[in-house]
Parts: C-alpha cells; structure tokens; sequence
C-alpha cells in the first residue's frame, strides 16, 4: 500500500523541496508515499474529483490562487476532503491557515525534519480513519 500526497505549487523548486523533504516514507510507521503534483487550481479539484489523495500539500505563497484560499474552497467542496498541510511564509501568518480550515501548517522554505514529522501525523490520521 502507498499513500497519495498531492502537491500544489506553482513553483516546481517548492514542489521538489516537498518530494525531498518527505522522501520515500516520511516515518517508519507510514506507507511509502507517492506524489502528484499540480501546478493550478483546476489540476487540483481534478485530482480531488478523481479521488484516492490522501493528504494535500498546499503552497501558500502559490500564484494566481494561494493555498490558502484553495483549502478554504476544497475544504467547503470537496466531500470527505483529505488533510491539509499549508506551506506558509512566515510564522506570524499561522492565523491564515487556521483561517483556510488547514489541518497542519509549517514554514517556507520546508525544514525537511518538520515538515516529514507534521505529513506523517496527517497520514497516520488519514489512514487510522480509512482503516
């Protein structure tokens, strides 16, 4: 079994800090992860449409639409909506992602220890629910 973890970014650099950061399995008592990526709003409701994404890496600093704004709208529209883990860019903008409905947030550019600790806690609440 894998774990589906989709990234949104409009920037392919943050993209790929995430993949690094999280790397094959973010913890030894989660599945291996695999990555879709999408770089617009509408790639992201599609994968969403489509299922099987089990936790969603949202870009908060993403243009045109930010991650913040995007986990508000899928948080509103999308039935049984997986976590949220919202890269913000700074500390002090913790309240926005409380605001965007987030489950989890931490900060750019990604600490690949804090950033593979807060992804595997929304895993391991994804999986224990499906379970």
């Amino acid at each position: 079994m894998t774990a589906t973890v989709l990234v949104y970014s409009d920037n392919a650099n943050t993209r790929e800090q995430v993949r690094l950061a999280a790397g094959r399995r973010p913890a030894a008592d989660v599945p291996p992860v695999e990555f879709l990526e999408c770089a617009t709003l509408p790639a992201v409701l599609k994968a969403l449409d489509e299922g099987g994404v089990d936790v969603c890496v949202l870009d908060g600093e993403a243009v045109p639409a930010g991650g913040m704004g995007v986990c508000r709208q899928i948080k509103d529209e999308i039935f049984n909506c997986p976590p949220v883990l919202l890269l913000i860019g700074r500390p002090q903008d913790s309240w926005l992602a409380t605001w965007s409905r987030a489950e989890s947030a931490v900060t750019l550019p990604v600490d690949p220890v804090e950033f593979a600790d807060a992804l595997a806690a929304l895993l391991r609440g994804r999986l224990a629910v499906e379970a």
